[in-house]
């Protein structure tokens, strides 16, 4: 199928990874592809096969899931990474947002929460489930900055920021504002320059850290 988003499942556990392809099966528009016991076979595997979308936990023998994000990001940068464990302590979604992972959900999530994940970030979106919104803001919280190296938006990049986070693209951020694309664009690069931003990732953490969203 054309449109088919192509995943490989990276878990120490053979009964987890089975029972995703059993739940994906059923999914046209997705394919399990390959699958890894292990971060290292899991980048052995990136090498030979065209992946768009990596499923990882945190917990593995060898290479933690964090480190293979990060290694993911570095050498494969195109492919998206899909953390789902059951790690749920602040520090640890701190350290998966830090790695740039594009969706972070529990193991004890449904069926339909871990295909509205798979839908948003084969979209090119984020998606973290509510819990985790609630530790990455506790996370934000915990972080001691003694300097803020931003500068503060005003209300108009404000409130396209929250688009943004919701993530509305550009042309709907336009009709919904009643303004320009081209408007929307140069506020857009206005805002990841006064908030030293890259990423999607990074304006989320920008606007849970300022109040702007509610974790």
């Amino acid at each position: 199928m054309e449109n088919t988003v192509r995943l490989l499942i990276a878990d120490d556990h053979q009964m987890f990874i089975d029972g995703l392809r059993s739940i994906l099966r059923k999914q046209d528009i997705f394919q399990v592809v390959a699958e890894a016991l292990d971060g290292f076979k899991a980048l052995e595997i990136l090498e030979k096969q065209e992946i768009d979308i990596l499923i990882t936990d945190i917990s593995m023998p060898g290479m933690s899931g964090i480190e293979l994000t990060k290694a993911v990001k570095e050498k494969h940068p195109h492919v998206k990474v899909i953390v789902v464990t059951m790690h749920n302590d602040p520090g640890m979604v701190s350290e998966i947002l830090q790695a740039e992972a594009e969706g972070y959900i529990l193991k004890n999530t449904g069926k339909k929460e871990l295909i509205e994940a798979l839908t948003k970030v084969a979209g090119n979106g984020t998606f973290y489930s509510n819990e985790v919104l609630t530790l990455m803001l506790q996370s934000v919280k915990a972080e001691k900055k003694p300097v803020d190296e931003t500068r503060p938006l005003s209300e108009r990049e404000i409130e396209i920021l929250k688009l943004i986070v919701e993530e509305y693209s550009s042309e709907q951020i336009a009709e919904k504002l009643f303004i320009s694309k081209r408007t929307v664009d140069t506020h857009r690069i206005n805002i990841l320059t006064k908030t030293n931003c890259k990423t999607l990732v990074g304006l989320i953490k920008y606007a849970v850290k300022h109040g702007l969203i509610e974790g």
